[in-house]
Formats: C-alpha cells, structure tokens, sequence
C-alpha cells in the first residue's frame, strides 16, 4: 500500500461521524407553523427576543416582521452563516455559541424558540436562572413539557416563573418530522 493512500484513509478514520439532524434532535420548523408560533407569543414591538437555536431562521423571519429584535443563537458553522446572510439587512445578531456557554442579555428579554429536543432541560434551567426574562414560548417535546411544568428544573429565579403548555405542534409542522408530539411550553412571570 502507498503511503499517499494509507494516510488519506487514516486521515477519513480519525474524522468524527457526521452526525445526522435527528442525533441532536433538530428538525426544521415549517414557515407556516413558525407564525403561528410567533403569532401567539408573548411580545410587543421593539422587544429583544432571543431564538435559541436558529436554525434557517424559520422563526427568525416572523419574529423580525413582527417588529423584533432578535438575537439567533446557532452553533452549527453552515447555519450560522446562512443566518447571518439571509438576515444582514435586518434586526438581527446572529450568535454562533454552545447553550451552555451562551450569556444571556443583561436587560429584559424573551424567547421564542424551538431548541434541540436534546437540550430542553438545559433550555430551561438557563432561562429560570436569570430574573431578566419577560417571557418565553419554547417548541419541546409534548412529554417533556408535561414532565417540567410538574416539576420545574432547579434553577436561581425559577420562583418568579409560572410554567404551562400552550399550543400543539404537530409532527407535520417539521422537516423531518419528529418521532414524538410536541407543544409550545410557555414561561411566564407570575
């Protein structure tokens, strides 16, 4: 064997995997059902709203019509690019960050959202961790709303939220569609 060819397989065999949308659990918001989702949310004109985990833009883009300011948070390279293309002429900073190393706005802020599945809880603690959070509107797993409005994560400020679910998102709304139900689980100060 030559050694140009061992070392271009070598080189493949230490790559990681692509990992598939479905294995960090994002599936594509429908443009139809993201105006829903923007529509029935909490907001005024002018607020800054936070989408944790971007994407396309799929509520991006009703949110900046709705007269927003909007922080996407993305990680992925190719997204976030894309993101700050399709919005470089509107209301938006794109910011590309793990969740977990995401700093939250240092004045009143809400959410609308449809993070990964896989960080919902994550989501959540983040969010009732800050007493700046007007009100948030996050696309979850039907049962993982059901399992945190019961029992709410331990987090700093989670005492001034109130937790509910609001709308169901059906499968249908995602490209791909999920293997579970979902809602919108809403947060809201008592």
């Amino acid at each position: 064997m030559s050694g140009a060819g061992s070392r271009r397989r070598q080189s493949r065999e230490s790559r990681p995997a692509p990992r598939s949308r479905r294995s960090w659990g994002w599936h594509r918001l429908e443009p139809d059902w993201a105006q829903r989702i923007v529509d029935a949310s909490a907001h005024s004109t002018g607020d800054l709203v936070l989408d944790i985990g971007a994407g396309a833009g799929a509520l991006t883009k009703p949110l900046v019509a709705a007269g927003l300011r909007v922080i996407a948070v993305e990680l992925d390279d190719a997204r976030v690019s894309q993101l700050r293309r399709r919005f470089c002429d509107d209301k938006v900073t794109v910011v590309q960050v793990d969740l977990r190393q995401l700093r939250l706005p240092r004045r009143p802020f809400r959410v609308v959202s449809s993070p990964p599945y896989t960080l919902t809880t994550q989501t959540l603690q983040l969010l009732l961790s800050t007493d700046r959070l007007l009100s948030a509107d996050l696309v979850v797993q039907r049962a993982a709303a059901r399992r945190l409005v019961a029992a709410p994560p331990p987090a700093r400020h989670a005492r001034l939220y109130r937790l509910s679910i609001g709308m169901s998102v059906p499968r249908t709304a995602f490209a791909p569609p999920p293997h579970v139900d979902s809602v919108v689980l809403q947060i809201r100060r008592r």
